[in-house]
């Protein structure tokens, strides 16, 4: 099974959320980028766009499948990770690190408390 970080928070579509102060900075997981294969684009919302928890900002196109992106949570996008554009096989090789797609403020600090915790999103997966 794909590396879980525990520092972070899980939706069921996929995307985990990192939160640092009042930004949250947003990916998809291991195991999203692995079932997708290679990314060869990624499409990123224009900065200042207002974000909906569980609904899409984005699309990510591998060479198997174009995927829709869902915000994990509401807020404003306030930077993007333009090197995707460039390089979106980044999100294969570093789903958590270098291969974050946004950083969106916080609306409402409380839906962090709606997303999966680690072990619920390793649950999801077992049983998927």
């Amino acid at each position: 099974m794909s590396d879980i970080p525990k520092d972070l928070k899980y939706t069921q579509d996929h995307e985990w959320a990192r939160q640092q102060g009042n930004l949250v900075v947003v990916g998809v997981t291991a195991h999203a980028q692995e079932a997708l294969g290679d990314v060869v684009y990624v499409e990123l919302p224009k900065v200042g766009t207002t974000l909906t928890a569980g609904k899409q900002f984005g699309v990510i196109e591998s060479t198997k499948a174009v995927s829709e992106l869902f915000a994990p949570i509401s807020g404003k996008v306030v930077k993007v990770n333009d090197t995707l554009t460039g390089k979106p096989d980044t999100v294969n090789a570093d789903p958590y690190g270098a291969g974050w797609i946004i950083e969106v403020e916080l609306s409402d600090p409380k839906q962090l408390d709606g997303l999966l915790s680690p072990d619920a999103y390793a649950d999801q997966l077992k049983n998927a």
